[in-house]
């Protein structure tokens, strides 16, 4: 039986000693959100032009004659878990102290240079009061990090299921799944349909020729669907965005791993943050707005595909994720805007959240592209162990 080594002796062991490890789920996690503060920070990145002052002239001025505590708190709590994750991606190498030291001190850079990207847009307002709150939560956050490292990474509960349930090499893809839930969180034409680029495509295209662009609209070329189409549409879109999302973690599950228990368990959590997402973001009477007909058949359906695929090998399950995941994709950027969608959104007010749905549409935006990263990529192939 291995020797358990004991929190004192973690701390005085050398970075390269083989009993510590690197989590590479904490540094993809890191990575994962270091985009996801740049997206929010500088979204919907249009309107770029030099105002004519210094970058850095934020830095000086008075404290904000207009400011909240709601902006307060919510800049705070969103630069703590970037304390956290510097600390934890620097674990093994940088420990304690130091690494303390090292996530604050980026924690300040990397809010320092957003504030001042923001003097460039002028639908937003660089703040020192921002920065000086973005670096407190870095600050609670590296504290936080630096104490408990060894605890999350060597002796996490969550670690030891990790080795239980999942192979050695789907650390990546687990951080990729991990998002696929919080990519429910935008408001989509269909559910589970994430990947609708091309109304943002047209946002940058008409910007950039100066006249109006809907490249949708060119697509289908004035095809109008009636009730019945959209619903088996949206079918379709939900059962192959669900399916292949399902089927891409069944395919990095070891052969002992409880599929009757893990698979639904994700596809609840992911319903559940749909479901609190609309009631949010329109009214709590809608919060099941997005439960149409479509989606419910939808989900019916990608529960059988589900059901028949996990009996498939995980290579023919990764080849089946990525068809299901390009078929969701492809629908869902072809067929004309759901009309009842549309009016659904019209009364959707951002107000506070406007930071937030940046980073939530750019997650519901890009996630299938990197599911498709994993999929595909030869580095990531699983072997059943």
């Amino acid at each position: 039986m291995v020797k358990q080594i004991t929190d004192q002796e973690i701390n005085h062991l050398p970075p390269h000693s083989p009993a510590l490890r690197a989590s590479i789920f904490a540094r993809a996690g890191w990575l994962a959100y270091v985009l996801l503060i740049i997206y929010a920070s500088l979204y919907p990145f249009t309107g770029w032009q030099d105002m004519g002052l210094p970058l850095r002239n934020y830095l000086f001025a008075g404290m904000p004659r207009y400011w909240t505590g709601f902006d307060v708190v919510t800049n705070i709590i969103g630069y703590i878990p970037l304390g956290v994750l510097t600390t934890y991606a620097l674990y093994p190498l940088i420990r304690r102290n130091p690494a303390l030291c090292i996530a604050v001190l980026f924690g300040i850079l990397l809010s320092g240079a957003m504030e001042a990207s923001q003097t460039l847009l002028p639908n937003r307002v660089a703040s020192n009061l921002d920065l000086l709150t973005n670096s407190l939560g870095a600050l609670i956050g590296a504290i936080i990090g630096s104490r408990t490292d060894h605890l999350m990474i060597e002796r996490s509960r969550l670690r030891y299921l990790r080795h239980r349930w999942f192979l050695p090499q789907a650390s990546r893809g687990l951080i990729v799944f991990a998002l696929w839930p919080l990519a429910q969180i935008y408001p989509q034409s269909y559910l589970f349909g994430n990947g609708q680029f091309l109304p943002v495509l047209s946002e940058w295209v008409s910007g950039w020729m100066t006249m109006p662009v809907d490249l949708g609209e060119w697509l289908h070329n004035g095809i109008i669907l009636t009730v019945k189409q959209y619903w088996l549409t949206e079918a379709i879109v939900t059962a192959c965005g669900m399916a292949g999302a399902l089927l891409m973690l069944s395919c990095m599950l070891r052969q002992r791993a409880s599929r009757s228990f893990l698979l639904p368990g994700f596809l609840a959590l992911a319903l559940v943050v749909k479901t609190l997402a609309t009631a949010l973001l329109f009214t709590p009477e809608n919060a099941f707005t997005w439960l149409t007909p479509g989606a419910q058949g939808g989900i019916l359906l990608g529960l059988a595909l589900v059901g028949g695929g996990v009996f498939l090998s995980p290579a023919m399950q990764r080849r089946l994720a990525v068809l299901l995941l390009l078929i969701a994709l492809t629908v869902v950027n072809i067929v004309p805007a759901n009309p009842y969608f549309v009016a659904t959104l019209e009364t959707w007010v951002q107000g506070k959240f406007l930071n937030f749905n940046g980073a939530a549409q750019f997650l519901a935006l890009l996630w299938p592209f990197f599911a498709f990263w994993f999929l595909l990529h030869s580095t990531h192939r699983l072997k059943q162990t």
